[in-house]
């Protein structure tokens, strides 16, 4: 009994997890339309003063919300679901 009653104390310390949003953030749906337009990754970067890591990451992030693995399938969804412009 004391041991459950350590795991229990050991869990309450534990922060909660948070489910990942599935919502492409402001910037998320920028670069989204950046990559639609044709730009890569050094290209996004200078246009929007960050560095090509932090584009990666987002673009990491929106392939995890839309659970695809490349870039022509984010596009793919991201035309279905109305998530950019198509001009």
């Amino acid at each position: 009994m004391a041991v459950q009653t350590k795991m229990n104390k050991k869990r309450d310390l534990l922060p909660m997890r948070r489910k990942r949003p599935e919502a492409l953030t402001e910037r998320e749906q920028e670069i989204l339309q950046l990559i639609w337009s044709g730009l890569k990754n050094k290209e996004i970067a200078e246009r929007l003063a960050i560095s090509v890591k932090t584009v990666e990451a987002h673009r990491a992030n929106m392939m995890k919300k839309v659970r695809v693995s490349n870039a022509a399938q984010l596009l793919n969804a991201a035309i279905q679901e109305g998530l950019i412009q198509i001009q």
